[in-house]
């Protein structure tokens, strides 16, 4: 049932349920995971990294700020309310995302992890029956290369520091694997996704590119690959007190007068 027009997706209620329901994974992923980059503003290891985690953080949000759009045109509300004014439970992040940034490490690994989840996301969508998503995806895909050749290159130089860095690397690596699945919860209408073709790809299969990439290059590094694999579902409905109080600081300013225009 692939679907190849714009009217086609939006007249079939059931279809257009998945498809607002991918949207909003895409943006919750990509705005939480840049509020956490700009955390690091001015707390950069490196002066260099204070502008490029200043350059990524608003490449993610922009990226949310352009699904956030897709849903208003769908008949959701305006970008700024559907960021800043649904409740933690309304999310639809994977947890791993939402969770506090710890140290360098830390933060390496889960970008690490993340890109690699999202180019194999974007790399399906480039094909989705959904035009609109379909081109935004070839866009914002050539821009997140960059952001994957910059956590790459940290990944593997902490990994070949030795001593403390990779032990450091090691334990985000450890810590971060249980929460990793979160990532392939595709949600409740993931085989509508697949059947419409707006999403042409299943959890499993996002799931094995995965990790024969990631594990690849762990093995190349000389990194032990964890074994355990928890399961995906409700990796995107279950969020943790991170996320709140991620929310409250991420809407300070917006919620001292929500009408203002910057």
């Amino acid at each position: 049932m692939v679907m190849e027009n714009v009217q086609a997706v939006i007249s079939n209620p059931e279809v257009l349920t998945a498809l607002k329901d991918l949207l909003y994974q895409l943006a919750d992923d990509d705005l939480v995971i840049g509020h956490r980059a700009s955390e690091w503003l001015g707390l950069a290891p490196e002066i260099e990294e204070d502008v490029a985690f200043s350059s990524i953080s608003q490449d993610e949000v922009g990226h949310a700020v352009f699904y956030y759009n897709l849903l208003a045109e769908l008949g959701e509300d305006v970008a700024d309310k559907l960021a800043f004014e649904r409740s933690p439970h309304a999310r639809r992040n994977a947890v791993m995302l939402e969770r506090e940034n710890g140290d360098w490490a830390h933060t390496i690994v889960r970008h690490w992890f993340y890109d690699s989840f999202e180019d194999l996301r974007l790399q399906a969508l480039e094909t989705s029956a959904y035009v609109p998503l379909r081109q935004g995806a070839v866009k914002i895909r050539r821009e997140e290369f960059y952001h994957n050749l910059h956590h790459d290159l940290w990944f593997r130089r902490l990994i070949r520091a030795g001593g403390e860095a990779r032990h450091r690397m090691e334990a985000a690596i450890a810590q971060l694997w249980s929460d990793v699945p979160s990532l392939f919860d595709l949600g409740p209408h993931a085989d509508m996704l697949r059947e419409s073709g707006i999403l042409p790809v299943t959890s499993v299969e996002l799931q094995k590119a995965w990790r024969d990439k990631v594990a690849g290059v762990m093995r190349e590094l000389d990194v032990q690959v964890p074994t355990q694999w928890c399961d995906a579902s409700d990796g995107r409905r279950r969020h943790t007190d991170a996320l709140s109080e991620l929310l409250q600081t991420m809407g300070e300013v917006y919620f001292i007068d929500k009408a203002a225009v910057w």
